[in-house]
């Protein structure tokens, strides 16, 4: 896997919630033989004992269950703990959500169906709103009960904890709500991951404005996975192929930020090599 990687001309690689145990022989050996650099993870890595398939919200944070909260803090733990033997600089992680009915999943098929100036996607889009915030207090203070555990455990390990952007409305932090997440915790290991096809797909859902958004926590940013958008909400394109504006995002691109290549496994090599090749005659970086 890694060498096919290194074949397409990646120098680095994140390991992302699809790695299964079965597969940590292999990539320690290439990491141990210079094979390969490790530039991230992605929680839960590797996947829990007899998980096969990719579950990043397995165990959420904000869980209700205690029993579910304390099954995240100990597979998150166990991904810091791989970060410092593959030498990643990076965890990225999913905060968690709030317990409520799929409303994104309701407006995206409205999208689809051209429906978004109706009244009705109007309607339900002050309805999540208003239900949202009335949540997630509860939600919020699980999640930073949990924060305060992890936090200590990455600042000892050197390793950066990456707060992710989601794609779903049901997902925390909400996008206003960054700030003050960033304000309870000051630490520089805990920094905003932005997923360039999640705020895609927010943009177009009509909740935010993709590149404001970006620019509002650029003094926390620490990289990017990078995917481009088929309007409405299709998701982990070529890049050049969707509606993400990459030429838009240039200013606030530093060299410094890790940068992500998230492609569909159903993408040619050609179209993968195509939308690198855009990313980095518009970024250079």
């Amino acid at each position: 896997m890694l060498r096919e990687i290194r074949e397409l001309g990646f120098e680095k690689v994140e390991l992302s919630h699809g790695t299964r145990i079965s597969l940590m022989p292999g990539i320690l050996e290439a990491v141990d033989a210079g094979e390969m650099k490790i530039s991230s993870l992605h929680n839960f890595c590797p996947l829990p004992m007899g998980v096969n398939y990719a579950a990043p919200n397995l165990y959420q944070f904000t869980a209700e269950r205690e029993r579910e909260r304390e099954l995240a803090l100990r597979y998150t733990l166990k991904t810091l703990e791989f970060a410092s033997r593959v030498a990643a600089p990076l965890v990225v992680l999913h905060l968690g959500s709030i317990e409520m009915k799929d409303y994104t999943g309701k407006l995206k098929e409205m999208l689809e169906k051209g429906q978004k100036d109706s009244p009705k996607y109007a309607k339900l889009c002050a309805e999540v709103a208003e239900k949202r915030e009335a949540k997630k207090v509860k939600f919020v203070e699980r999640l930073y009960e949990m924060l305060h555990k992890i936090v200590p455990e990455a600042e000892s390990r050197g390793v950066r904890l990456g707060c992710e952007n989601r794609e779903a409305l049901e997902e925390v932090p909400f996008e206003s709500d960054f700030a003050f997440l960033f304000r309870e915790f000051p630490s520089p290991n805990l920094t905003y991951w932005h997923d360039t096809g999640h705020a895609q797909i927010k943009e177009n859902l009509g909740f935010i404005q993709h590149a404001m958004h970006l620019e509002s926590l650029a003094d926390r940013l620490s990289g990017f996975h990078i995917h481009d958008v088929q309007p409405p909400a299709r998701d982990h394109c070529p890049p050049g192929t969707g509606s993400v504006d990459f030429a838009g995002l240039n200013h606030l691109v530093k060299p410094k930020h890790i940068k992500v290549f998230e492609f569909s496994p159903s993408m040619s090599v050609e179209d993968a090599k195509r939308g690198v090749a855009h990313v980095k005659h518009l970024w250079g970086k």
